[in-house]
């Protein structure tokens, strides 16, 4: 069977979360409030632990690169966003599009390993604490980031580049605040299964390996806590991993459930809100994670901001 109504596509047009024009200037606003935070709270992480000596560790050397990723995160899909209700314009270009879903891939990919990473820091912290300083050196902590941030892009650069080999036809409407991969799928006139085949398969070994690296770490310190003699250094050592399973929590958790959602339900403005939870509201919670529930970051923050120098205890 022939396709009708082919034709090149120079553009796209995102929908967003709404077509009511009335709650557009409420949307602008939250966002734009949304991606100030964002940005504000993670460049103070990254200062912090840039500018304080006693930060320069494995464990923050990590949550800075995390921060890094949350911004540029945030910087792939808002802007262009805010941009489109601003000028009551939802074109985005071609390429513009399957820039931001390499993008979104390549980072959202990234702070996938990135928290993997950060599981691994938190087990050799707590299971191998004499030997911390040997094992996670600084020449291995570089290794590990740029390791990360190569196979999320080389699995971002896989997806995409199969994607261009797609045709599209007249209809260019994406019911998303972003161009995201699943929904150009629906729009393309060719035959898409083998990329949606490969993009849940990937997807499920991409990010169910760093899952699985997160539980056997958190597996190995459970074990390790509760045969520490003392309640004051077991609570100690859990303390450590609150912030960093709170984001754990933060980023997998909604995701899962826009996966889930997206294989049940075909409403793509539900998919569209839910999609918020992992591209928009982890990036900006992160930072406020780490500094109210780690006081290192607390009183590095405190200094940067006021200036005033502090005493660091150890403890």
């Amino acid at each position: 069977m022939k396709l009708k109504n082919k034709t090149v596509v120079s553009e796209f047009l995102l929908l967003g979360l709404t077509d009511d024009p009335e709650l557009q200037p409420l949307i602008f606003c939250l966002f734009l409030v949304i991606y100030l935070v964002t940005i504000l709270g993670n460049l103070l992480i990254i200062l912090a632990v840039r500018i304080d000596s006693h930060l320069h560790t494995p464990m923050y050397f990590f949550l800075s690169s995390l921060s890094f990723t949350d911004i540029c995160m945030s910087t792939t899909t808002i802007p262009k966003m805010l941009l489109n209700i601003q000028a009551q314009d939802q074109s985005i270009t071609y390429t513009g599009c399957f820039t931001q879903s390499t993008c979104v891939f390549t980072f959202g990919g990234f702070e996938s390993c990135l928290l993997a990473v950060m599981a691994y820091d938190r087990y050799v912290a707590i299971c191998h604490p004499l030997r911390y300083q040997v094992i996670l050196t600084p020449d291995l902590c570089i290794l590990l980031v740029l390791l990360s941030l190569l196979l999320s892009t080389g699995h971002a650069l896989l997806h995409s580049l199969l994607a261009l080999q797609l045709s599209f036809c007249t209809n260019v409407e994406i019911p998303h605040f972003f161009c995201e991969l699943a929904q150009l799928f629906k729009l393309s006139c060719s035959d898409t299964f083998i990329n949606t085949l490969l993009i849940y398969s990937a997807a499920n070994i991409f990010f169910g390996v760093p899952i699985a690296g997160i539980i056997f770490s958190y597996t190995k310190i459970v074990f390790s806590v509760f045969r520490m003699p003392s309640v004051g250094g077991m609570y100690k050592a859990f303390s450590t991993c609150g912030s960093h399973l709170s984001v754990v929590s933060l980023f997998y958790g909604p995701g899962f459930v826009v996966y889930l959602s997206s294989a049940i339900t075909d409403s793509s403005t539900k998919n569209a809100v839910a999609s918020v939870m992992y591209i928009v509201i982890p990036q900006m919670m992160n930072p406020f994670i780490y500094s109210l529930r780690n006081r290192e970051i607390k009183m590095s923050l405190k200094h940067l901001i006021t200036g005033k120098p502090f005493i660091f205890l150890c403890h």
